[in-house]
């Protein structure tokens, strides 16, 4: 097993690791919209909506891989009502259409409204 760590996305919150690479697959950890760069939170769904998904891909990214390789993404939001903007935005990103499950959870860290986390396959 590799963990997988890069600037480019947000340093854990807690005791887990940005992702793991382990028998040819890519496990990142779920993604939230900290923008890098400053440590503050993109504003508005939209914006998370497209900040967590540049994490996840700059975690892909680091291992090796793309949004291509990308077989299933498990994505939380805050409100479902949300969902249609949300799915814009994620769309724009993981164009291969992977597998997905997406549900609303009463809350999530930092009061973000969405989540992303991603398993990939390496080629």
């Amino acid at each position: 097993m590799n963990t997988i760590c890069t600037p480019n996305a947000p340093g854990a919150i807690g005791p887990y690791s940005q992702g793991y690479e382990a028998n040819g697959f890519v496990f990142t950890s779920g993604q939230i919209a900290i923008i890098p760069e400053t440590g503050e939170i993109a504003e508005g769904i939209a914006a998370q909506a497209g900040q967590c998904c540049k994490n996840v891909g700059a975690i892909l990214e680091a291992a090796g891989c793309s949004y291509d390789n990308v077989i299933k993404t498990t994505c939380f939001l805050a409100d479902m009502n949300d969902f249609a903007v949300f799915n814009e935005i994620y769309a724009g990103y993981f164009t291969s259409k992977p597998a997905r499950s997406c549900v609303a959870v009463k809350e999530l860290p930092k009061g973000v409204l969405c989540e992303v986390e991603a398993i990939a396959v390496k080629e």
